[in-house]
């Protein structure tokens, strides 16, 4: 199994309810292909370098996994095939790659803990 990033933007139209079912669907198809998901991060709306369908702005959504190669061509026809999203982009990790990907996860996951006990220590 590999490790793989994806990134995709979903169309701006649709309403948070919305967009979190549309990334749920894509992590419930990974999970179900066999792939298991490391990381999933919501960067939220943001404004595109270029429009894109006449559209400034998109919902960016970002997903680490480790899957077979095979899964990779069955999840990218299924984001072509989904209206919401407008663009995407996946691509495998090598070692370098997955290196600093866990050395950043580590990193975001020891800021939380350190907000929790300054929020525990102010109460």
């Amino acid at each position: 199994m590999n490790n793989y990033e994806t990134v995709f933007i979903l169309t701006p139209v649709l309403s948070d309810a919305q967009m979190k079912e549309a990334v749920e669907k894509f992590r419930n198809f990974l999970t179900a292909e066999g792939a298991n998901i490391v990381n999933e991060e919501s960067w939220g709306l943001r404004k595109l370098a270029y429009p894109i369908q006449k559209k400034s702005t998109g919902f960016y959504a970002f997903l680490e996994f480790e899957a077979d190669p095979a899964v990779i061509a069955k999840l990218e026809l299924n984001f072509r095939r989904d209206e919401r999203v407008i663009r995407f982009l996946t691509f495998r990790q090598d070692k370098y790659a997955h290196e600093y990907a866990q050395k950043r996860r580590n990193l975001r996951s020891g800021k939380k803990q350190e907000v929790v006990k300054e929020e525990t220590k102010e109460d």
